[in-house]
């Protein structure tokens, strides 16, 4: 087109035009976390299927449950706003939320690593890991697992992985896809036992009888479990589930969703170890 037959006026609303389509996406894309929940009065959450305790979905009704579920509704609920569950899964969720699919993920342990691709709340709790045993083997402590005779099964790029080869990585370390693999290897006895939060390491020995034992090796390892968010400029939204964590947590309400959340899979209080504390 030449703006030659467009007049002064034709001119700068052309500019005006090029350039709002030049920075239109940018601005859009700067949008904060928390200027787009209060704005659309919706608060988007990874949820992943087959996570119990954590999630739990329906299939029937595709309603969801689980105390991450109960999180996420306090919090948008704080906010005013509507709780909108995005299914994903737990190395998916990062990637979801660098794509602005979802505006924040329960359930993750921070890492440097993990650090430099997104934001982390202050800990909404403190998880331990254990060990679910084949039937027939025991392993009382960390050193006792650190043999070359011992295999241990766990799901790669895993935290449970990653507590594998830094306190056992003399061990025989079996990677798989998925939890449900790692716990057919146990059951047939190709591993000794595998690696889990007590969490994840309780329902499992439930749901699968067949298994051996849920012990707790010493020393007692427990790191932080945080939300992600995405990296921004603007930190309200991150700052705000921070102090909600911390609130939360000290007032004994995380403690009583997660119980609550255990009991459909007849795990008690009484069921966790006395060295866990959430």
């Amino acid at each position: 087109m030449q703006t030659r037959w467009l007049g002064p006026v034709g001119v700068i609303l052309l500019a005006l035009v090029a350039l709002a389509l030049a920075t239109g996406p940018a601005l859009a894309a700067s949008e904060s976390a928390f200027d787009r929940i209060k704005k659309a009065g919706v608060m988007r959450v990874a949820g992943l299927v087959g996570e119990e305790p954590y999630f739990h979905k329906d299939l029937k009704t595709s309603e969801w449950s689980g105390f991450v579920i109960e999180m996420a509704k306090d919090i948008a609920n704080e906010l005013g706003a509507k709780l909108e569950i995005v299914e994903s899964t737990w190395g998916n969720s990062v990637l979801d939320l660098q794509a602005n699919k979802i505006d924040i993920s329960f359930g993750l342990n921070p890492t440097p690593k993990r650090a430099l691709a997104i934001d982390f709340t202050r800990p909404l709790f403190f998880n331990s890991f254990a060990i679910v045993t084949r039937k027939g083997f025991e392993a009382k402590t960390w050193k006792a697992l650190n043999d070359p005779k011992v295999k241990i099964a766990v799901d790669i790029g895993s935290t449970h992985e990653l507590i594998a080869r830094r306190y056992a990585p003399k061990a025989s370390i079996i990677g798989f896809k998925t939890r449900d693999e790692v716990i057919l290897a146990v059951q047939s006895k190709r591993a000794d036992c595998l690696i889990a939060t007590i969490f994840l390491g309780l329902t499992s020995l439930k749901k699968n009888p067949e298994l051996g034992k849920f012990m707790l090796p010493t020393p007692v390892l427990s790191l932080p479990v945080s939300a992600g968010v995405r990296h921004e400029e603007d930190k309200t939204f991150r700052d705000f589930v921070s102090v909600w964590a911390d609130y939360n947590r000290g007032l004994g309400t995380t403690r009583e969703w997660i119980l609550k959340a255990l009991e459909p899979m007849g795990i008690t209080a009484s069921d966790l170890p006395p060295e866990v504390t959430f």
